[in-house]
């Protein structure tokens, strides 16, 4: 079975991010810098380059700012012109250049299966991407362009897993699967929500990318509230499942960057700054001579 190749990617990116205030009382958490890039920044580009030309995102009140980051600047660009400053004017320039971008307001945070239904007028019946708004992978170890391949293969749900150990099982969805012959594909049996370390089915973790088939929308629509009193999108997967919707898994070997807590936020900023080649080494440099120093 084939079917069309995903070109939509939905980010839910609605909520209040209370983890991060007061920075976020007024600012998105998705435009958080990591080094001179947005967080949503760098998770559009994550879908550019799988070939998403067409990104929905799912806001809410006082996140009008991050659709502003994706408009051009005639202003900026005309001084960073006439400044020659040529390399942070084809910064400035590259994320309005990234994909066509659409919001949809979500109105209440009622979980993410009801944010990611609020795409179904926009997506329509064709496969389409969720890419959760504070996690993104390395640029040189992609991740997505697997999946849709997969998901066009399979016309199903396509995941995405990391391995953990044994005792993180209870910060995540674990999936319980079978082997496919492919040792980085999986088929999924089942869905466990943060389980302790002893009823966990497997180490694989549930990343925060999706690729789904259209039909999803419906199941969505009628899937009652579950953990928590939201609509779950991990619920209307399961219905699917059941219903025997394939369900494959993508086990991603590379590094995950987690912003949506402060820590990781500041472990992202730390490992992508280092990697610079502008200044990598000088913060290396001054990085370690702090830590010595903490240390001593």
């Amino acid at each position: 079975m084939t079917t069309k190749r995903a070109v939509k990617a939905v980010i839910p990116a609605a909520g209040l991010a209370t983890r991060f205030l007061p920075a976020t009382k007024a600012v998105p958490k998705e435009l958080l810098p990591v080094v001179d890039r947005p967080v949503l920044q760098y998770i559009v580009e994550e879908a550019a380059a799988a070939g998403i030309t067409d990104v929905l995102l799912v806001t809410g009140r006082g996140k009008t700012a991050m659709v502003d980051h994706f408009d051009r600047r005639p202003d900026v660009e005309d001084r960073l012109e006439k400044k020659g400053d040529h390399e942070r004017l084809a910064a400035v320039q590259r994320s309005s250049e990234l994909a066509d971008i659409y919001t949809v307001r979500q109105g209440e945070a009622l979980g993410l299966g009801h944010a990611v239904g609020r795409a179904a007028a926009h997506v329509g019946d064709e496969p389409f991407a969720v890419l959760l708004g504070d996690e993104f992978v390395e640029e040189d170890k992609p991740l997505l362009p697997a999946m849709l391949d997969l998901q066009a293969k399979t016309g199903g749900i396509v995941l995405a897993f990391m391995e953990v150990a044994p005792h993180e099982t209870s910060r995540y969805g674990i999936a319980s699967v079978r082997e496919t012959g492919d040792p980085d594909v999986v088929e999924v049996t089942g869905l466990v929500e943060k389980p302790s370390p002893e009823e966990a089915p497997s180490n694989l973790a549930v990343l925060g990318r999706y690729v789904l088939p259209g039909k999803i929308f419906d199941v969505i629509a009628d899937t009652k509230p579950g953990a928590g009193g939201e609509i779950q999108l991990t619920d209307a997967m399961a219905t699917m499942l059941a219903d025997g919707v394939p369900v494959h898994g993508i086990v991603y070997r590379g590094h995950r960057y987690d912003t949506g807590m402060p820590l990781g936020y500041l472990q992202a900023v730390v490992q992508l700054a280092v990697k610079r080649p502008d200044l990598g080494e000088e913060f290396l440099a001054w990085l370690t001579e702090f830590v010595g120093g903490r240390k001593g």
